[in-house]
């Protein structure tokens, strides 16, 4: 029977890792919690794992060299997202230990939080809420309509391909910037990244977080951007450079910004950048729904199932280096 050690604290094993899952996951083997209250370090962790065999991890809990060198008994860590970036993958390998991750099953809440935050943006929500509960009455603000109005989307994945649709349904001119997808839709504009900071009223990164797009969005793209524009985040913190971010909204180039991810830990946006008059920010949320949360808690617990039974799931990141999974099968 398989050993396992669940790395999420009390706190986020209720937002993210349901009972449905933690049942699953216990009925494939002797299922061991993490009661503390912060992300475990690599030598908490591999004392709270002592003796596992698996480690399913939360997406803020790294796992570095030290881990698996700490780790002898260890032979899969999953992770319960799509971002293995905190992961030293090349480490786990050599020690002979497997890396999962789940697929995406945040697409619908992450392409609805978009829209929930450029409506947000476009008729200052938040702001009247903040001034009604602080005791204050809010002068009213001439909003704007996203129908007539141009969205770029900037990365043609999963959640982008949902953006466009939205936006599309919204009466809105879509435009998208990909360097590698093709967009075969009639009913969108595919084009360059600058022609499309150039022209949206609305830019939407859902770019992933490569070496290649590290501070893609930085002080020359957003003095290419439309005046007045919005910019929306709901990506990745490390695409943008945030001194450029802040200088855009101080200047008044941008007309408002809305962010659900940054450089703060576990990816949340910075509190510099989220205080901001012109920010609407939450934390880390675009992913939150019970149907998102539960696809990929119940991924794992079925990666760990095939993997018992001799089979390698999808998700699978090095399998050709999984050295160990024959003494956890044979158990």
């Amino acid at each position: 029977m398989a050993r396992i050690f669940l790395s999420f604290t009390p706190g986020a094993r209720a937002n993210y890792y349901g009972d449905k899952a933690l049942a699953g996951l216990r009925a494939l083997g002797e299922v061991r919690l993490n009661e503390r209250d912060q992300p475990l370090d690599a030598a908490a962790l591999a004392a709270a794992a002592e003796g596992c065999n698996v480690i399913v991890s939360d997406r803020a809990t790294a796992a570095p060299a030290e881990l698996f060198a700490a780790c002898p008994q260890l032979a899969v860590f999953q992770r319960c997202a799509m971002d293995i970036r905190n992961i030293d993958v090349a480490a786990a390998s050599a020690h002979g230990v497997l890396v999962t991750h789940a697929s995406a099953g945040f697409i619908t809440a992450v392409a609805e939080w978009v829209f929930g935050a450029l409506i947000d943006v476009a008729r200052g929500i938040s702001s009247s809420v903040v001034d009604y509960r602080s005791g204050r009455s809010p002068p009213p603000v001439m909003g704007r309509e996203l129908r007539g109005s141009t969205i770029g989307v900037i990365g043609y994945g999963q959640i982008g391909r949902r953006v466009c649709n939205l936006g599309l349904a919204f009466g809105m001119r879509v435009l998208v910037a990909d360097p590698v997808a093709r967009v075969d839709d009639a009913a969108l504009t595919q084009t360059s990244l600058d022609e499309l900071l150039a022209a949206a009223d609305h830019v939407v990164c859902l770019a992933p977080a490569l070496p290649s797009t590290e501070n893609m969005l930085d002080s020359q793209r957003f003095s290419q951007m439309k005046p007045g524009a919005v910019f929306v985040n709901a990506s990745r913190g490390n695409l943008v450079d945030e001194a450029a971010l802040l200088d855009a909204l101080d200047s008044g180039r941008l007309a408002g910004c809305a962010l659900d991810v940054g450089r703060a830990p576990d990816q949340m946006p910075s509190p510099e950048l989220a205080r901001h008059p012109l920010v609407v920010a939450t934390p880390h949320i675009g992913g939150l729904t019970p149907p998102a949360v539960e696809h990929q808690a119940l991924e794992t617990v079925a990666q760990l199932g095939e993997l018992l039974r001799g089979g390698m799931p999808i998700g699978a990141v090095n399998a050709e280096h999984a050295s160990r999974l024959q003494a956890l099968r044979s158990r």
